[in-house]
């Protein structure tokens, strides 16, 4: 008994912050989710906020599909950008911690001063992107004035954090893979390629997998950029999923209406993480696993 009193002590803070600022404003904005809630007056609705962002708000279902393109392809994008950069940077030449971080460092700039960053390179008249685009006789578009371009603007910008954590995450994956299993290949005669397709790959499957689903949720929550650039335009091109909600919680102050869509956000993501853990035992490899 005394050492379980001194066990419930001892992790008694994580408990009390897990209470107090995680599961106490979950309990509690599901509640709001359920109510019409102005911050004046609150009415008790059910899912009737369930039921109109479903049925009746065309920019709940604009968010979401800009949300999901912007998914679709930032996130495998980054991914194979991420590993490559891994794989270089896991090669043993001269000055490799230099290397390491001076590709992480980008990283480590903050959100909006990467959106004003981008802001410039972006800008139609005299940003870079569009300047080193004529140089080989392009014209280069309105990127964050054309809704048809905003999107893939957007999508280009994620690149920009591909050395960061996820560049990491590879590299000590890479790192735990025995070199034993390189040697035997090239015993066997197995091409760069080979090596590649069918000993790292398949050692990397658990890697792969985590930043899959850290990429799909990290995805789900870019607001800063589309915020800071744009404001959702235009034409409401580049409202995201997380800003639509902010707007809705900070701006409209439909409180009801925004705890319910982070709760159909919950919801999205649950079910992806849910699906992607029951279909990993046909392609995650672990090492030491039984067959």
């Amino acid at each position: 008994m005394r050492r379980e009193t001194w066990g419930w002590l001892f992790i008694s803070p994580w408990l009390v912050g897990f209470l107090v600022f995680a599961l106490g404003p979950m309990l509690a904005s599901f509640w709001l989710s359920l109510n019409k809630y102005d911050l004046y007056q609150m009415e008790f609705v059910g899912a009737e906020n369930y039921r109109r962002l479903l049925t009746q708000d065309p920019l709940f279902w604009k968010s979401l599909t800009n949300t999901l393109i912007y998914t679709f392809f930032a996130v495998p994008l980054g991914m194979v950008g991420s590993l490559a950069i891994a794989i270089l940077l896991n090669q043993k030449v001269r000055g490799q911690q230099i290397f390491r971080t001076l590709f992480y460092l980008p990283s480590l700039v903050p959100g909006v001063a990467s959106a004003l960053l981008w802001m410039w390179l972006l800008n139609s008249e005299n940003g870079l992107v569009n300047y080193w685009m004529s140089l080989v006789g392009v014209a280069g578009p309105k990127w964050l004035e054309d809704p048809s371009w905003t999107l893939p603007a957007f999508i280009m910008m994620s690149l920009w954090g591909i050395g960061g954590g996820r560049m990491i995450i590879f590299l000590a994956g890479l790192q735990g893979i025995s070199e034993t299993y390189y040697e035997a290949s090239k015993i066997d005669g197995a091409s760069p390629w080979q090596r590649f397709r069918w000993i790292t790959i398949p050692l990397l499957t658990p890697t792969i997998f985590f930043n899959l689903i850290i990429g799909f949720i990290g995805s789900f929550q870019v607001f800063t950029s589309a915020y800071i650039m744009t404001g959702g335009g235009p034409d409401n091109a580049s409202l995201f999923y997380a800003l639509y909600l902010f707007r809705n919680a900070f701006e409209y102050f439909k409180l009801g209406k925004a705890s319910a869509m982070a709760w159909i956000l919950f919801a999205i993501l649950l079910v992806f993480t849910i699906a992607q853990f029951k279909h990993a035992a046909r392609w995650v490899h672990y090492e030491g696993a039984e067959a």
